[in-house]
């Protein structure tokens, strides 16, 4: 209010909004006081615990069409599991990317939906693939 508009600012909304929608975290909650906040948890936890950090409701759905798909446990799903993980991680990493604090360093917004594009595309080509695999 009252200040020049900023795309910077646009940017860094951008991001906390990513990461908010996935891991169902609002940047505001008591689980982030004194340094911690939602861009380090999410950074924490990026590589390894993926799974763990984001909201149940986008798993539960992941799973519910796996199964609905195919109900054995087969090198597709497998496959498909593991690239669901790597667009998750992707997706996280644009959020962060967006939202650092460091001004200079924010990825730029038209980058960012870019790689959101880019990210949608894989994920289609994905699954394509494993509607292939698995029939």
């Amino acid at each position: 209010m009252g200040h020049e508009v900023w795309t910077q600012g646009d940017e860094s909304s951008y991001g906390i909004l990513l990461l908010e929608m996935f891991t169902g975290k609002r940047p505001t909650s008591d689980v982030f006081q004194g340094t911690s906040n939602l861009d380090n948890y999410v950074k924490a936890a990026l590589l390894e615990q993926v799974v763990e950090i984001v909201d149940l409701v986008l798993l539960h759905e992941k799973q519910e069409g796996d199964m609905s798909a195919n109900q054995r446990l087969t090198k597709a799903s497998t496959t498909i599991h593991i690239k669901f993980e790597e667009s998750l991680i992707s997706i996280l990493e644009n959020g962060i990317d967006c939202s650092t604090n460091v001004h200079g360093e924010r990825l730029d917004i038209a980058d960012a939906m870019a790689e959101m594009c880019r990210i949608r595309n894989k994920i289609r080509a994905d699954h394509k693939i494993y509607v292939v695999l698995s029939m």
